[in-house]
């Protein structure tokens, strides 16, 4: 019995009824169409970039704010950069607040020392004055209230400890029959957006004018210590003053001695008065009078009175 040449498609086929290839293409497609992503240990062609943490650094307490409290003082390097922030935002209105940020830090860390300094001392002076502030307010009803008020609310914050994180981590209180979410703008929708966006201007306004309120202070802090300079130059001068018209009047009392002691052998012609220190004016008043009416008989008095003022006037004057 003989058997023709077999055709080259009649090849035996494997026992599944599919080729290979078919089989593969298959499973591809499958995983296409279930959107299967690379499985663990593969990695993708592009690596995600790992998120950089953000937020308040580990470790570091945040200060308290004491309501009605004094206002904290900022440093030197803040109270540079609120003053030169303005205007650099003027020449640049297009550069964004981080690059505004590094300029000012570079031109603080090229700054005279005699500038820096200055900056240095104000908020020196500004943190000894909110010290002074701080301990009077201490002292204070208000200030007891506020520590036990954030007393309060530390013990009710550690007794709600459980309820609150649930809260936090699930967005919803611990019974979920009504669905209701605790917050009460959802994130990250334009409700939440907006209203971050008039928060944000808010921010910006509020900085303005707390820039503008700090310029006037800076102000009025340089004319306050202008005047505290020119009432330091006028009290120093009134004590000269006062040194000069004590000295005066020891020498006007030296001078009343010394005539009264002078004239005290020279009698009023007429009345025979003498000079006491209590009577020194109206005796010379008396003797001018006298002289005055005849000074021809009265020459040789003319000329020891001019003998007298000429010995007085050596020794006092």
């Amino acid at each position: 019995m003989s058997h023709g040449p077999k055709q080259p498609g009649a090849a035996a086929a494997p026992t599944g009824g599919k080729a290979p290839g078919q089989h593969g293409g298959f499973v591809v497609a499958v995983k296409q169409e279930r959107g299967e992503g690379p499985r663990a240990g593969e990695k993708g062609s592009h690596e995600e970039e790992p998120v950089k943490k953000r937020g308040w650094p580990k470790g570091k307490k945040r200060k308290k704010i004491l309501p009605n409290g004094p206002k904290a003082p900022v440093t030197g390097y803040v109270r540079f950069l609120n003053e030169r922030r303005e205007q650099i935002r003027t020449r640049h209105p297009d550069l964004p607040f981080p690059e505004i940020t590094k300029m000012l830090g570079a031109e603080w860390s090229k700054l005279q020392p005699t500038e820096k300094q200055r900056y240095l001392d104000e908020a020196e002076r500004e943190k000894q004055q909110y010290m002074k502030e701080l301990r009077a307010y201490q002292q204070s009803e208000a200030y007891k209230m506020c520590t036990e008020k954030m007393q309060e609310k530390k013990i009710k914050k550690e007794d709600s400890g459980p309820g609150l994180m649930n809260t936090l981590l699930n967005g919803h209180k611990g019974g979920d029959c009504d669905g209701f979410s605790t917050f009460d703008v959802p994130i990250f929708t334009e409700e939440f957006l907006d209203q971050n966006k008039a928060r944000e201007a808010e921010l910006r306004r509020l900085r303005k004018m707390n820039v503008a309120f700090e310029e006037q202070n800076a102000v009025l802090q340089r004319h306050t210590q202008s005047m505290s300079s020119a009432r330091e130059r006028l009290e120093q001068e009134l004590a000269l003053e006062e040194r000069r018209t004590l000295a005066l009047q020891q020498q006007l009392q030296a001078v009343r001695q010394a005539l009264t002691a002078s004239f005290a052998s020279l009698p009023v012609p007429g009345t025979g008065e003498t000079p006491t220190l209590g009577t020194l004016d109206f005796y010379m008043a008396r003797l001018h009078g006298a002289i005055e009416r005849d000074p021809a008989q009265h020459e040789k008095l003319i000329i020891r009175i001019k003998e007298i003022l000429a010995q007085v006037a050596s020794e006092h004057l």
